[in-house]
């Protein structure tokens, strides 16, 4: 009997905790900072198909983790932000999120003409953490279009590749982006990288 009473004590089951440990991912508190007024007419897109797990996931350790944005869960447009009666050269360039979850925007667009060397050069003093996107948010780019350089080509489009977490990494095909009318660029051509304020991705462009 006394070998019994010390087996039921010790299959005494154990209280388990109802706490997993983990939060929600939050995004981060969106700056306030607007673009400068629209001189001209915005061009935008929206391609189809796609998913938002395409780009994979977020090495960030975050137990839910943000994957990239798929092209087919983002809507493009560009804006002339020039004023009016001026020659196009400052560009604003935005992604909207129309999917259902958050997905991240890295590093910048790339962007590169099919007959050019290489793709436009990168403002490296706009670098920024990736722009996390909840549905309906957006991120932004601004893009010098001339820069006093040569070769200079006009086009009304643009083709722009989505990266994903590895720089250089894409997790789109390129996407033929509707510019707000024709517009010159030259070698001396520069975009930012992406951001959820657009004043800021304005103020490394609009000086030159």
């Amino acid at each position: 009997m006394a070998a019994l009473g010390a087996l039921l004590l010790a299959g005494t089951a154990c209280e388990s905790s109802g706490a997993d440990g983990s939060d929600d991912f939050k995004a981060s508190d969106r700056p306030s900072a607007t673009s400068s007024p629209k001189a001209g007419e915005t061009a935008s897109a929206k391609p189809g198909g796609g998913s938002a797990n395409t780009g994979g996931e977020a090495s960030n350790g975050d137990s839910a983790a943000v994957v990239a944005c798929a092209e087919g869960d983002l809507a493009f447009s560009a804006t002339n932000e020039d004023e009016e009666g001026k020659s196009v050269r400052h560009l604003l360039l935005t992604v909207t999120n129309t999917g259902n979850k958050r997905c991240n925007v890295y590093h910048y667009p790339y962007l590169k003409f099919d007959y050019a060397r290489e793709a436009f050069a990168v403002i490296k003093d706009s670098e920024d953490a990736p722009a996390t996107l909840a549905p309906g948010e957006k991120a932004y780019a601004a893009l010098l279009a001339s820069g006093g350089g040569m070769d200079t080509y006009d086009t009304n489009t643009i083709p722009l590749s989505l990266q994903g977490p590895n720089l250089g990494s894409k997790v789109s095909e390129p996407i033929n982006l509707d510019l707000p009318g024709r517009v010159a660029f030259d070698d001396g051509a520069r975009v930012t990288y992406w951001t959820t304020a657009p004043g800021l991705a304005l103020r490394f462009i609009m000086s030159s």
